[in-house]
């Protein structure tokens, strides 16, 4: 699904308790992601189902499983060129897999992977979950007078 440069091996299954954590673009669950962002999560209520799947097949997908079922549990999305640059987005977990840490592992899971490529920034946007990420490592920006949007914000 994606169609960027091919992902760097990111070796073994990253497990997490319970869950099985992927870069494997073959175990997507494109329905679930596409129910849990557009009725669920505030940044993307309301997200056509085709344009979900344009995202995912132009992103590198994480998703978190169940080890036992192989069911999707979390999932998040990565835009990148693979060289300088990736936006962490669309990072979800099921309800019922919430307190878990999965959110913490499946972002550290990404982090990890990321840095094969030697990106010089990889950043996101939150609303509420910032203590999630500064767990990996994340902060805010020192200087966000820099950054500009075109589009809704």
């Amino acid at each position: 699904m994606n169609s960027g440069p091919a992902p760097a091996p990111s070796g073994a299954t990253v497990m997490h308790g319970a869950y099985e954590i992927s870069a494997d673009p073959a175990r997507i669950d494109a329905a679930r992601v596409h129910h849990w962002l557009s009725t669920d999560a505030y940044w993307a209520l309301g997200r056509p189902r085709e344009k979900q799947d344009a995202a995912i097949a132009g992103s590198l997908n994480f998703g978190a499983y169940r080890a036992e079922t192989g069911e999707m549990a979390a999932y998040a999305r990565v835009v990148t060129d693979y060289a300088t640059f990736a936006w962490l987005c669309d990072v979800y977990v099921d309800p019922r897999a919430r307190g878990t840490g999965l959110g913490t592992a499946l972002v550290a899971a990404v982090r990890d992977h990321l840095t094969a490529y030697g990106l010089r920034r990889i950043v996101l946007a939150t609303a509420d979950a910032h203590g999630v990420y500064e767990k990996v490592g994340f902060t805010p920006l020192q200087n966000p007078d820099k950054w500009m949007a075109l589009g809704q914000q």
